[in-house]
């Protein structure tokens, strides 16, 4: 495609766990960013790219700003988030509907004055009563000169679409910022440790310590067939036995269910091993952090 269309950047951001990996996996189409019930669970810059005929959009998917820790990782992601939004061209600032407080408001006093931002209120589909929704509106508009306001479900995918369209009128009119087919900017072996710390974070829930990451040893290609292994890094030994589980069991569902996630994204078989390691304070640790794709 070679004419000029509108293509641009925009920022998902939010007090964590508002659902913006949802959002951002529900717009492109696919499971790019992990997703989890537990707060925190993105911690790095993601991009979901879709592109339509009139409109590419490359979606930045951020952690939830940290407020209650400060070591490395912590304060990695924080950068992550306040690096994004410098060049964007549109920011997507996402709540969970019904709820406004001072979390949000100091995501919100991050956000560039001279940036167009939309305000998405998500999780639509639990607000039985809709005409609540309406004050709640009205509270959080008067925080900010908003360029949108967008109630969506991105559980359900509804006013998606409104969404998109809200964001496209604010993108410059270039070529195309990736190619056409592009997905994510994140290679394949990011993909894989992705999908499994959110198969730890979904079976293990809260039992699970927030300092736990997958490291990726060994990724090999053979034609349709990848062959990946993988380390569960965690901080302490205790962490060490509930991860693997009885018997191993724990850490093979983790295994097996990532495995098959992995199938579906690379259409291609995939062999997994999966195995845990004890590295005390890797949190705190820059040079793994750095290993790890944390700038």
């Amino acid at each position: 495609m070679s004419k000029t269309i509108a293509a641009g950047y925009i920022a998902i951001v939010g007090r964590p766990n508002v659902g913006k990996s949802t959002l951002l996996n529900r717009l492109v189409g696919e499971k790019i960013s992990i997703v989890s019930r537990k707060a925190q669970t993105t911690r790095h810059r993601i991009m979901g790219i879709l592109t339509r005929p009139d409109a590419q959009y490359v979606f930045v998917d951020t952690p939830g700003f940290q407020t209650r820790f400060s070591n490395a990782l912590n304060r990695a992601m924080n950068r992550g988030v306040t690096q994004t939004l410098v060049d964007v061209d549109v920011v997507f600032f996402v709540l969970e509907a019904g709820r406004f407080d001072a979390k949000d408001v100091a995501v919100l006093r991050l956000l560039p004055a001279e940036t167009p931002t939309i305000l998405v209120v998500n999780k639509t589909d639990r607000i039985k009563d809709k005409t609540s929704l309406l004050p709640f509106l009205s509270r959080v508009a008067a925080e900010r000169d908003f360029a949108a306001v967008v109630p969506v479900s991105a559980a359900k995918g509804r006013q998606t679409d409104d969404l998109l369209e809200a964001a496209r009128v604010f993108l410059p009119h270039t070529g195309l910022l990736f190619a056409e087919d592009e997905l994510t900017d994140k290679s394949e072996r990011f993909l894989a440790s992705e999908y499994i710390r959110e198969k730890l974070f979904r079976l293990l829930g809260d039992e699970l310590p927030y300092a736990v990451t997958v490291e990726i040893e060994k990724f090999e290609v053979e034609g349709r067939l990848r062959r990946i292994y993988a380390a569960v890094v965690v901080d302490k030994e205790s962490h060490k036995a509930m991860v693997i589980g009885k018997g191993g069991e724990t850490l093979k569902r983790v295994a097996s269910e990532a495995r098959q996630d992995m199938e579906r994204l690379f259409d291609g078989k995939v062999y997994l091993e999966v195995w845990v390691k004890v590295k005390s304070g890797w949190a705190d640790d820059e040079r793994l952090l750095k290993s790890l794709g944390y700038e």
